[in-house]
């Protein structure tokens, strides 16, 4: 491996698991809430601030980010990244209260939002358009992995020997992961070469004046709150409100992330043949239907392991639609920088949402949250908002790609046409 060379395959599973330990990271606090929310004394209708730190911080290094993370090799940048993540996970596990497991969650997020645009970054530098779309449902299945494998073996070591410990696991895990990123991964310069000294300010106000690219943060925006309403509550939601026992929390995660699996890999190919707006319009929908059936109506329609699992699938589809169509939108000297601010904008609608959620929900003597309903009602707002995004980005992308491919066959065919000197010479001869 002296010349860090890897198949297409082998980059696409390397990265998705860099994703893998940066979502579990995040991820697996949310299900733990209620434990550490009764080993710290933090009250259950405030643990949206612990998940809203992690994004909020992510959304600040990510617009950081956009300032420098395209002027180096992807490859160091990713490592340095990765192994932030990791040292602010183990603090995690030594927190004594809430303003310490607030800021070791900040510190994660600070390097866990560029590991994630950089990820995306690879993917797109690496892999054709036309395979994009397959290779970022297996990415994406980084997130269904650690709903399968992940957040329930989190959930059992929080179980057997107490909530820290999944904390150090993780950490752990960052770290043999982070180690073989910058060791196997090859030197990713690609979007080096030919760059224009486009820096700064004056490079990220290039970017910003693209109408496709404002419009891909907006969707961007609507998608994460829609989700992040709802997603740091659905623990203690079925475990207060709905009765579902503690320690069958990990079977449920165990459940949806089977689901999320083959759906983000039946999306992936269904966007490379069908496009982002038909296969996310569709998830979209569902995302209607599930947050109908299990959030709004009292007492839900469905069963707790069913709400879970149609939550899961909708997301799936919908999460893999936008997620490919924003990768064609930048060009690649820009896609980090892109990336970032995505990372940026991801994150920070993402802690919107959270802080939201918080503010607007209250716990009960019995633990019981009020206001599920308003805040499910707010996601569907949100989410009926994604179709026309996905619409008139991809209209405006392939527009783009079909004007570029024109202009290239016309510089094919001026090149392969006699220049003027060998025409006389031609002529000449006759």
């Amino acid at each position: 491996m002296s010349t860090r060379l890897v198949s297409e395959r082998s980059l696409i599973l390397l990265v998705a698991a860099v994703q893998f330990v940066n979502i579990l990271d995040f991820m697996m606090v949310m299900p733990m809430g209620p434990d550490f929310a009764v080993a710290l004394g933090i009250s259950a209708s405030k643990l949206g601030y612990i998940g809203g730190a992690y994004t909020a911080a992510a959304a600040v290094s990510g617009l950081a980010g956009s300032f420098f993370l395209d002027k180096f090799d992807r490859r160091p940048a990713l490592g340095v990244a990765m192994l932030g993540l990791v040292i602010g996970t183990a603090l995690g596990g030594l927190a004594t209260g809430l303003p310490s497991l607030l800021a070791a969650r900040v510190l994660a997020g600070m390097f866990g939002g560029p590991a994630t645009s950089l990820a995306f970054s690879i993917i797109a530098d690496k892999i054709p358009s036309e395979r994009r779309g397959k290779a970022m449902g297996i990415v994406m299945g980084a997130f269904s992995v650690a709903s399968v494998l992940g957040v329930p073996a989190g959930l059992e070591l929080a179980r057997r020997g107490g909530w820290r410990l999944p904390f150090f696991a993780v950490a752990g895990l960052g770290l043999v992961i982070a180690l073989s990123s910058v060791f196997f991964l090859p030197s990713l310069r690609g979007h080096l070469e030919g760059r224009k000294d486009k820096e700064g300010v004056v490079g990220l106000a290039h970017l910003v004046v693209q109408p496709s690219v404002l419009l891909s943060w907006l969707m961007t925006a609507v998608v994460m709150m829609a989700g992040f309403i709802v997603v740091p509550n659905i623990s203690p939601y079925v475990q207060y409100n709905l009765g579902y026992p503690r320690a069958r929390i990990g079977l449920l995660y165990l459940a949806g992330g089977i689901v999320s699996f083959f759906c983000t890999q039946i999306g992936g190919r269904l966007v490379d043949r069908f496009g982002s707006f038909r296969v996310g319009t569709f998830g979209s929908l569902m995302v209607l239907t599930a947050l109908e059936l299990g959030f709004r109506e009292s007492p839900p329609a469905l069963p707790v392991i069913g709400i879970f699992m149609a939550f899961m699938f909708a997301m799936s589809f919908r999460n893999v639609s936008y997620n490919t169509l924003t990768t064609r939108v930048p060009a690649m000297r820009e896609r980090a920088r892109f990336m970032s601010i995505q990372s940026a904008v991801q994150h920070g609608a993402s802690a919107s949402g959270a802080f939201l959620s918080a503010h607007l929900l209250s716990e009960l003597p019995d633990h019981q949250l009020t206001g599920m309903p308003v805040v499910a009602t707010l996601s569907m707002a949100l989410s009926c908002l994604v179709p026309i995004m996905l619409y008139v980005v991809e209209t405006r992308v392939k527009q783009r790609e079909l004007s570029a491919g024109a202009q290239a066959v016309i510089a094919q065919a001026a090149q392969a046409l006699p220049s003027p000197a060998q025409a006389a010479a031609v002529a000449g001869t006759k």
